[in-house]
């Protein structure tokens, strides 16, 4: 769960006394999901706008403050409209930079960075403009939030952020993240109650810079450990190799680059998935207990212990499922190969059809299995342990909140929806 994805929400701890709680029934949600992925599969991804549509409506109705609800006012239709607008929108844009990459050929090795940095603030675009369409949709108390603010502002900012995190291999993200939420928070509003946000990136870096160290430091352990004689080498050296890889598929040569390589593949995604769970606590914790709405504060208590324990189960009933679906799979592919007494010759064909149907039971079953997975163990338990964690103070400013909000745009998420956001 992220700032975008999680609404507005203003409440307390579900302990005795408290003000805020989930009251969603995780067998619902499981059934819900189940069904939806179902109609998915069914109607090759078009459903899956309706599907998004119920799974909000259930957060959002079972998330429980001060004895009411929050309210999801959305509609599917107008997320598929919103899709089809911005796929309208992408595919002239890709048309022209590949048009303009064949018309001048000097420009066709930079074509592929120009159609990134183009999609890069297409896509913080989408993503204000859907936080804009989900806060207009969340309605608590009969009054509605909203939010204002230039979404190509926000674009850029967010883009430059973004390129100046990547230069400084993650270091900047703190800074980045209280910037972009100060920004989104100053233009949203629950009635006529403006928000802010007083969290600081310095705040957030104190917190979690421990495990940038874990995860990056070793890998400049080992680019230090290069004599300054042979930097310039050894950095064109990594470059090549790793176009060379990319593109042409062919293996490291060289020593010292092919065990730098091999050290940071295998470091980097081991180390981040088992740090991943304590940076997003460290992040939602700040994050939630940074949000403020006129006098309203928010705190939140979340634990690390919590979220480990959330993507633990769903790593055992990952491996379970996967486990489960490949030995029927197996077993059946047997018995077809067995009552079909195929020989030698017939085998190239045999193996044609199994390739087809193994592609048919992914995204039957592993894609559509996997996604309820996730949707139902980790989504849903982040959403109630941040909705659970939460402490508050003056909650009793919501009865002087004047209702102000229009809806916006009935072509909700566009742009974030097309490229998968």
């Amino acid at each position: 769960m992220t700032a975008v994805d999680l609404p507005m929400t203003l409440g307390g701890p579900a302990h005795a006394g408290g003000i805020a709680c989930f009251v969603g029934r995780n067998d619902d949600y499981w059934r819900l999901l189940i069904r939806g992925n179902v109609l998915v599969a069914v109607t090759a991804g078009i459903y899956r706008f309706w599907l998004h549509t119920d799974m909000r409506r259930f957060l959002w109705a079972n998330t429980e403050i001060g004895g009411g609800t929050l309210e999801y006012a959305g509609r599917g239709i107008e997320l598929f409209l919103g899709f089809l607008i911005a796929i309208a929108v992408l595919v002239p844009i890709w048309a022209v930079v590949f048009g303009v990459s064949l018309v001048i050929p000097g420009l066709r090795n930079f074509s592929t960075g120009i159609m990134f940095v183009v999609l890069l603030v297409l896509g913080q675009f989408a993503v204000y403009r859907a936080r804009r369409y989900r806060l207009t949709r969340t309605i608590f108390r009969g009054i509605r939030f909203h939010q204002s603010g230039s979404a190509w502002s926000y674009a850029f900012r967010s883009a430059g952020w973004w390129l100046l995190i990547f230069l400084a291999l993650g270091l900047a993200y703190p800074w980045a993240q209280a910037s972009l939420d100060r920004y989104r928070m100053r233009h949203t509003f629950y009635g006529d109650l403006p928000g802010r946000f007083t969290g600081s990136g310095t705040t957030l870096f104190l917190r979690g810079g421990a495990l940038w160290l874990i995860l990056i430091g070793p890998v400049l352990l080992i680019l230090v450990r290069v004599p300054s004689t042979d930097w310039s080498l050894f950095r064109f050296q990594v470059l090549q190799a790793v176009r060379r890889a990319a593109v042409e598929a062919i293996p490291v040569s060289e020593p010292s680059v092919s065990g730098f390589l091999h050290f940071t593949a295998l470091w980097i995604p081991l180390v981040g998935a088992l740090l991943f769970p304590a940076l997003e606590a460290i992040t939602m914790r700040w994050w939630l207990s940074g949000l403020r709405f006129g006098d309203i504060a928010v705190t939140s208590l979340l634990k690390k212990r919590s979220l480990y324990g959330i993507y633990l189960r769903y790593k055992l009933a990952s491996i379970l499922f996967f486990v489960v679906v490949g030995v029927v799979v197996a077993i059946g592919f047997g018995i077809f190969r067995a009552t079909m007494g195929l020989g030698s010759a017939e085998e190239s064909g045999a193996a044609q059809i199994l390739a087809v149907a193994a592609g048919v039971i992914a995204y039957v079953v592993f894609l559509p299995g996997s996604s309820i997975i996730y949707q139902a163990i980790v989504k849903l338990a982040l959403w109630q342990a941040a909705v659970e964690s939460l402490d508050i103070s003056n909650f009793h400013m919501v009865e002087l909140v004047k209702a102000e909000a229009k809806q916006s745009s009935p072509f909700g998420e566009g742009l974030a929806d097309a490229k998968n956001r």
